[in-house]
């Protein structure tokens, strides 16, 4: 053969790896829980309720689901002085279910308002996203973006500055385009509203830093819906500041349009060290868990090999080897398994989320991608003999025969685990 290794005529292939942006680190802090952004920090999770904040109960019971499926922070709606009042009850509730994660309060119109009439509600909060297209218009605006920079600080509190091209700053846009039509060669519509977006965020956290805030407690967001749009301009202010961005295509839609178009924004943006927090804008299906939303930006962590959150399931694509539905059955099981077991998993077996598991369809990739895997199973497909063959640490261990095949995986599967990843137990001293 003419392609030996030795003969080719370039170094070896490098593997891809996401690209580095060094930005400030924020801190988001709830009694002893820390979750740190940016710099050296994970790209974190997170996701938002859509209860009626009113509801305290229905709302610490949507974070806590939330919570348990991995997001990292959760925001709640803060829009009415009833919502500010139920804020410090929720965290109440939730922090006698052990639940730590930090809630953000979402504010439009009247923040500075509620962070100052209801300083219980400021202080229950760990965080809070301003909007700078709404705090207010002319001589009022500085004053009540200020009024709400205070609160921050006052608290000690991160604030996310969060720009959205639903809720635009339309003096500053207006300007921007009376500029620009005096200009040689004017900018397009598009070019202009890029331009707005930015500069409301970067121009809001310099005022914000100039009224006393530390830079390191500012995270910015510019959120659009459209997937080259959102790219563009956060490839732009990714360059043009140092603070933690918060990544997000907003109204991405439902079921597979929304996960799809916010997919492939933020991987495309991941892979190139843009984003140091994300949520995915995902509209529920009807009957849908709102949970969806967290599972997606995990998985788009995890494939992107960011992040390992729950262990990966391998299963074959099924053809017209595989009529049986019995590996697409047992490979929903075990991931349904998997991932449902994880907050308790998370602290009883440290390392798991790491784990591989191949439910694999037939003898063509069966057993090779099983080897692979922590542990898999290789099913028979059509024609072929009624065994299947588990492979552990890439050695085959066993064959399973019969129609309980399914049962003895699942029970081979949780042995593995407990063998490999369970703390062992340390005896009373006498």
């Amino acid at each position: 053969m003419t392609d030996r290794i030795d003969n080719v005529p370039h170094g070896p292939i490098a593997p891809a790896a996401p690209a580095a942006r060094r930005s400030r680190q924020a801190r988001v802090v709830w009694g002893p829980r820390v979750v740190t952004v940016g710099g050296d920090a994970p790209v974190r999770v997170q996701s938002m309720t859509n209860t009626d904040t009113v509801d305290a109960i229905g709302t610490a019971i949507q974070v806590k689901e939330l919570a348990q499926a991995g997001s990292e922070m959760v925001r709640i709606t803060v829009n009415t002085p009833e919502a500010a009042a139920q804020v410090p009850y929720i965290r109440e509730q939730l922090d006698r279910m052990g639940v730590d994660v930090p809630l953000v309060g979402d504010f439009h119109y009247n923040g500075h308002r509620l962070l100052t009439e209801f300083p219980a509600c400021a202080e229950a909060l760990s965080k809070y996203r301003i909007n700078p297209g709404n705090v207010g218009k002319g001589d009022k605006k500085d004053r009540q973006f200020g009024q709400m920079i205070e609160a921050a600080m006052r608290w000690n509190k991160v604030i996310r500055i969060g720009v959205n091209w639903g809720s635009l700053d339309q003096e500053l846009l207006a300007s921007l385009m009376d500029i620009n039509s005096r200009r040689a060669q004017p900018w397009d519509a598009k070019s202009v509203m890029y331009e707005a977006l930015v500069s409301s965020a970067i121009d809001s956290a310099k005022l914000a830093e100039s009224m006393g805030m530390d830079g390191d407690q500012i995270i910015l967001s510019c959120k659009v819906s459209g997937v080259q749009d959102l790219i563009s301009v956060y490839r732009e202010l990714a360059r043009r500041c140092d603070y933690a961005l918060h990544l997000g295509l907003t109204e991405a839609g439902m079921g597979t349009k929304g996960t799809v178009a916010s997919a492939t924004a933020l991987s495309i943006l991941l892979q190139e060290g843009i984003g140091d927090t994300i949520r995915v804008s995902l509209t529920p299906q009807p009957g849908e868990s709102r949970t969806q939303e967290v599972v997606i930006a995990s998985e788009i962590l995890q494939a992107l090999g960011l992040r390992v959150f729950v262990p990966s399931v391998t299963a074959c694509p099924g053809c017209g080897r595989t009529t049986s539905t019995t590996f697409q059955e047992l490979a929903k099981q075990i991931d349904d398994y998997l991932r449902m077991q994880m907050p308790v998993w998370r602290h009883k077996y440290p390392g798991v989320e790491a784990m591989k598991v191949a439910v694999m369809g037939c003898i063509v990739n069966g057993p090779g991608e099983s080897k692979h895997a922590d542990i898999g199973i290789s099913l028979p497909g059509t024609g072929e003999a009624p065994a299947a063959p588990v492979f552990i640490d890439g050695e085959k261990a066993l064959t399973l025969r019969g129609e309980n095949i399914a049962t003895e995986f699942h029970q081979i599967v949780e042995n593995y685990i407990e063998k490999r990843f369970g703390q062992p137990q340390v005896a009373d001293a006498a």
